[in-house]
């Protein structure tokens, strides 16, 4: 294994783990969005542009949704 096959293993790992751990704290919402960025990284670096634009809205989409729970009061 290259180590750009190792770092696209962690990042697309990384963000099975914060996806499925979402529900425990918001900070899982930011981690997952900080491992789809690596994931964008890795599909560039890559050459699979498709994958990094795709990944890059996901980062955005997440971070945006960790923003918003960040900012609901508790128990609404």
């Amino acid at each position: 294994m290259n180590p750009l096959s190792a770092f696209g293993l962690f990042a697309v790992a990384a963000m099975l783990l914060c996806y499925a751990l979402e529900h425990r704290s918001s900070w899982f919402t930011l981690g997952f969005a900080v491992a789809c960025v690596l994931g964008s990284v890795y599909g560039f670096l890559q050459g699979a542009w498709p994958f990094g634009i795709v990944e890059a809205v996901w980062a955005l989409v997440a971070a945006g949704r960790w923003w918003q729970g960040r900012r609901t009061p508790k128990g609404v």
